[in-house]
């Protein structure tokens, strides 16, 4: 079946079976390869994008089901100059990285938390991250980074010794 889809504000139509899913749409179809497939269960978050700005886990939605829809994807965050968006930069800054494979999804869900909650407190961005898992960093630098985006204080990156 056909769709039509607005992706990163451009207008995309596919085709499509009827159970494909949106991350395999995004990575095989559309090349987007910056939203990852991790677990296939919608367990580990790699995979979020928001459609019509809401964070979903693009490996349990269904394509058709985004007919109409307005996909943003990680390569979608950044401004149209390139320039990272300030939970990008934040990341990038503090740390909140080190393998890279939960990173597309964490900035999606922190960029969704920000939206809904300018000024999370550090429980509320730990609850929020509940549905992505990163198996490297402990998350510490990842919530220190989410605050940073946020605006809010935060204890400085000790220099490497």
């Amino acid at each position: 079946m056909d769709i039509s889809l607005t992706v990163n504000g451009h207008k995309v139509t596919a085709e499509v079976e009827g159970r494909k899913l949106l991350v395999s749409l995004l990575r095989e179809q559309l090349k987007l390869t910056g939203t990852h497939q991790g677990c296939d269960t919608s367990q580990c978050g790699a995979c979020m994008v928001h459609v019509d700005g809401l964070a979903v886990k693009s490996c349990a939605m269904l394509a058709v089901e985004a007919d109409g829809a307005e996909i943003t994807t990680i390569e979608g965050i950044a401004a149209p100059d390139g320039s990272l968006s300030p939970v990008q930069a934040a990341f990038q800054e503090y740390h909140g990285l080190q393998c890279g494979f939960c990173t597309p999804g964490m900035v999606m869900a922190a960029t969704a938390l920000l939206a809904e909650n300018p000024k999370p407190t550090e429980a509320e961005v730990r609850d929020y991250l509940e549905g992505n898992i990163c198996r490297c960093t402990g998350y510490h630098n990842i919530v220190k980074s989410i605050m940073a985006a946020s605006g809010q204080s935060v204890a400085p990156v000790a220099a490497a010794e």
